[in-house]
C-alpha cells in the first residue's frame, strides 16, 4: 500500500504555475499530465519516474533543496534517450538532499517510508524512485549511485537495482554528487525490465566528460562460476540479516556457483576514503557556488558533510587518489580467483526514528558493502533475495569489474527467479525470465539421450550441471533397437542402429548443451557406450548415445517398450 503523508515543508513545493506536487513523500513533482514517449520503441507502454537531481525540461530540478531549484530548458541526456525509446515519464521523486545519504530521511520534502513497513527507512539517496517502483506506481525509475544510492534502496524494498559501469549511461543533465564516480542507476521489479532499460539508456555522449565506451563481456558465467564471499562480514547485530545472507550463499551454490573466501580489507579501506579523506572535497566542489552562498539552506547532516570538503587542499586530494589506487591494486588480485563478488546489499535495516537519532553512524553502516564499488570502477546489480521473518526484504549485490554488466544481469535474473519472491511490495508473481539484451548466445551442441540421462533419471544431473536445456521429447527414426545392458550401475540401455525393416521408434530427449562443456560430458561416458549420429523421426540428425554391437550379447531386447522410461516403469511392483 502506498503511504501518503502531508509534508512538513510546504515552502519546498514547486512554484505556482509549474508542475504540481503530490503530498506523498516519495514524490517531489507529479504533474497531472506526464510526458509521453515518442515512437514505438522497445520501452513503449512502460511508465517511469526520475530522481529529482535529473533534469526534465520545464520541470523544476530541486535536488531536494528548494533554494537550489532551477527549471532546465532541456532534458537530461538519459531522459531524452528513454523517451525516444517509447517510455512515458510520470514525475520526479524525492531523495536525500544533494544525493548525500543512503537512508531516505535527509529531505525537507519528508522521509520516504519503506514499501513494506512505513516505520523503516526506504534507503537512499534514491529513496522516492525505489518506493514508487516497489509499490507499483511506475514500471521503472532512474536513480543515481555514487556510494550505493542505486542499490541500498533496491535491497530494502524487494526490487532490482542496476548500478552500471561508470560512464556507460550519460550523466549530462544530472546534478553531480561526486562527478568522477557518479552513475545513473535503474530500478525495476524484475531484472528483465531493468536490463531492457539499460540497453536503451546506453549511448555515447561526447558532451559528458565522464561518458565512455567500454569493451563489454557478453558471455554469461556458466556452471562452476566462482563467487567471492568476504572473509569478514558485519551485520551490526542483525541476526536475521546474517541468516538471510547464509541462505543466499547456499542459493548461489545451487545455481552452480563455487564460493571462494576473499580478503575484504582492501575494499573496506577504499570505502573509508569516500568520507574520511580529501575525496569528500568532490562533493563540495559539485555544488560549491550554491553552497558557499546558501549554506544555511542545506539540511543537516548534509551541510556538515559538504562543508567538510572545504578543509582539504589539492595536494590532499592527490594523496587520497594515490591511496585509492593502492587499495584498488590490492583488491584487483581477487579477480584472479573469482568471477563475481557476492555481498549483502545492506547489512541491516533501521527504523526512521533510529536513523534520525544517529544519522551519520547508521548511514555509514548501510554503506558497508556499497561505498567501494564506484571508487574501484566496478559494475553491480542488487537483486531481492528473501523476506526476513520480520517481513522486511533482504537483498544481495553481485559485483564484477567494469564491462561485466550483462553477465551480472544474467546471473542476477537467474538468482532472482530462484527465490520465488513476488514483485516489489505487490501480490504479483515475477514475469517469465527474458533474454538479457547484451548476452551473446553461447554455441551449443544438440545431444540425444535415451536412458539414465533422461529427465528425472539418475544421471540427468550430468546435463543440467553443465547448463544443458531440454529442447524436445521425440523419437528416433524406425531403425533402432534398445537393449537393457546387464551389470551397469545405474542401469543403462544400449541403442543399436539396424536395418530399417528390423527396427522400432525409440523415445528420447534432445538437449542443448553449451559447447564449452560438451567435452567434459563426453568424457563421462563409459564403454561400451559412445556418441554417434542418430536419425530422428523427422529425418534430422543429432549427436546421441549408441552402443557397441559386441556388448549386446546376452542383453535383453526391450525395443517393444518403445523407450527406457516405459521399460523401467514395467519393473515396478504391480506393473506388467
Amino acid at each position: 500500500m502506498v503511504h501518503i503523508a502531508t509534508t512538513a515543508a510546504e515552502s519546498c513545493l514547486p512554484p505556482a504555475g509549474g508542475p504540481s506536487s503530490r503530498t506523498s513523500p516519495a514524490w517531489i513533482t507529479l504533474p497531472a499530465q506526464g510526458l509521453p514517449g515518442s515512437g514505438s520503441g522497445v520501452l513503449q507502454g512502460l511508465r517511469f519516474a526520475v530522481k529529482d537531481n535529473i533534469d526534465v525540461a520545464g520541470w523544476p530540478t530541486t535536488a531536494a533543496c528548494a533554494a537550489f531549484a532551477y527549471t532546465p530548458p532541456a532534458h537530461a541526456a538519459v531522459v531524452q534517450q528513454l523517451l525516444g525509446h517509447g517510455a512515458s515519464l510520470v514525475g520526479k521523486t524525492n531523495l536525500d538532499q544533494f544525493a548525500c545519504g543512503l537512508n531516505g530521511t535527509r529531505s525537507p520534502y519528508g522521509a520516504v517510508p519503506n514499501a513494506f513497513d512505513p516505520a523503516y527507512v526506504s534507503g537512499g539517496s534514491s529513496s522516492g524512485s525505489a518506493h514508487v517502483v516497489a509499490t507499483g506506481q511506475v514500471d521503472f525509475a532512474l536513480g543515481t549511485d555514487t556510494a550505493g544510492s542505486g542499490r541500498v534502496p533496491a535491497g530494502l524494498n524487494n526490487i532490482v537495482g542496476i548500478k552500471p559501469s561508470r560512464g556507460l549511461i550519460s550523466a549530462r543533465g544530472v546534478v553531480p554528487a561526486a562527478q568522477s564516480v557518479d552513475c545513473v542507476s535503474i530500478f525495476a521489479r524484475s531484472v528483465g525490465v531493468a536490463a531492457q532499460v539499460l540497453a536503451a539508456a546506453m549511448a555515447r555522449d561526447p558532451l559528458d566528460p565522464f561518458n565512455r565506451t567500454l569493451p563489454m563481456q557478453r558471455q554469461p558465467w556458466g556452471p562452476g562460476f566462482r563467487f567471492g564471499v568476504p572473509d569478514v562480514l558485519a551485520f551490526f547485530g542483525d541476526a536475521q540479516a546474517e541468516a538471510a545472507f547464509a541462505d543466499a550463499v547456499a542459493r548461489l551454490q545451487a545455481l552452480g556457483g563455487v564460493p571462494v573466501r576473499i580478503d575484504f580489507s582492501p575494499l573496506q579501506q577504499a570505502a573509508a576514503l569516500l568520507y574520511d579523506s580529501a575525496l569528500v572535497a568532490e562533493r563540495y566542489a559539485a555544488v560549491r557556488p550554491f553552497f558557499d552562498a546558501h549554506e544555511a539552506e542545506v539540511v543537516e547532516p548534509v551541510r556538515s558533510i559538504l562543508a567538510q570538503g572545504r578543509q582539504y587542499s589539492a595536494a590532499d586530494w592527490c594523496d587520497a587518489q594515490v591511496q585509492l589506487r593502492a587499495h584498488g591494486q590490492q583488491a584487483a588480485a581477487m579477480w584472479q580467483a573469482i568471477d563475481v563478488l557476492l555481498v549483502p546489499t545492506a547489512p541491516t535495516h533501521y527504523t526512521i526514528a533510529q536513523m534520525q537519532a544517529d544519522p551519520v553512524a547508521l548511514n555509514r553502516n548501510l554503506g558497508a558493502y556499497t561505498n567501494f564499488v564506484n571508487l574501484l570502477d566496478y559494475a553491480a546489480i542488487s537483486v531481492p533475495s528473501s523476506l526476513r521473518p520480520d517481513g522486511l526484504p533482504f537483498g544481495i549485490t553481485l559485483i564484477a569489474p567494469a564491462g561485466c554488466d550483462w553477465p551480472l544481469a544474467d546471473l542476477g535474473q537467474r538468482y532472482h527467479h530462484a527465490t520465488g519472491l513476488l514483485q516489489g511490495a505487490l501480490d504479483t508473481p515475477l514475469p517469465a525470465p527474458v533474454a538479457i539484451p547484451g548476452i551473446a548466445p553461447a554455441p551449443t551442441v544438440r545431444v540425444a539421450v535415451v536412458g539414465a540421462h533422461l529427465s528425472g533419471m539418475p544421471l540427468n544431473g550430468q546435463l543440467t550441471e553443465r547448463g544443458a536445456t531440454l529442447v524436445a521429447s521425440t523419437e528416433t527414426a524406425p531403425h533402432y533397437r534398445l537393449y537393457a545392458l546387464p551389470g551397469t550401475v545405474p542401469p543403462k540401455p544400449g541403442l543399436l542402429r539396424v536395418a530399417a525393416n528390423l527396427g522400432e521408434r525409440i523415445a528420447l530427449e534432445v538437449w542443448d548443451m553449451p559447447l564449452a562443456h560438451y567435452g567434459s560430458f563426453v568424457a563421462l561416458i563409459p564403454s561400451p557406450l559412445g556418441i554417434g549420429t542418430l536419425t530422428l523421426a523427422d529425418g534430422s540428425a543429432v549427436q546421441g548415445f549408441l552402443c557397441e554391437p559386441a556388448a549386446l550379447d546376452g542383453a535383453q531386447d526391450i525395443s517393444h517398450f518403445g523407450g527406457w522410461r516405459r521399460y523401467t516403469a514395467s519393473l515396478q511392483p504391480g506393473q506388467t
